[in-house]
């Protein structure tokens, strides 16, 4: 049963709309000095360098290191999809 037959909102995220493509997620953390948005990126980028056909990725928690009253350190967990090969 193919991702639209569970949940009709589900995006097509996989090459081709082939829904027989199978995805495996992988969950990482990354930091950033300068914001979310950086560290997702950095997260990404990372992922990219080692895995292939990675196809998205959700944002499941952030968090923020703080001294001395100000925020000095971002980080976000991450879970990558990519979609095997074969």
């Amino acid at each position: 049963m193919g991702c639209r037959a569970r949940r009709p909102t589900c995006p097509d995220t996989f090459e081709g709309n082939d829904m027989s493509s199978v995805a495996r997620v992988t969950t990482i953390t990354a930091f950033s000095e300068s914001g979310f948005d950086d560290a997702v990126s950095i997260g990404i980028a990372r992922a990219a360098e080692t895995l292939r056909n990675v196809k998205g990725a959700w944002v499941k928690e952030q968090k923020v290191k703080v001294e001395g009253g100000s925020v000095i350190e971002w980080s976000v967990t991450l879970e990558v999809t990519f979609v095997l090969e074969g």
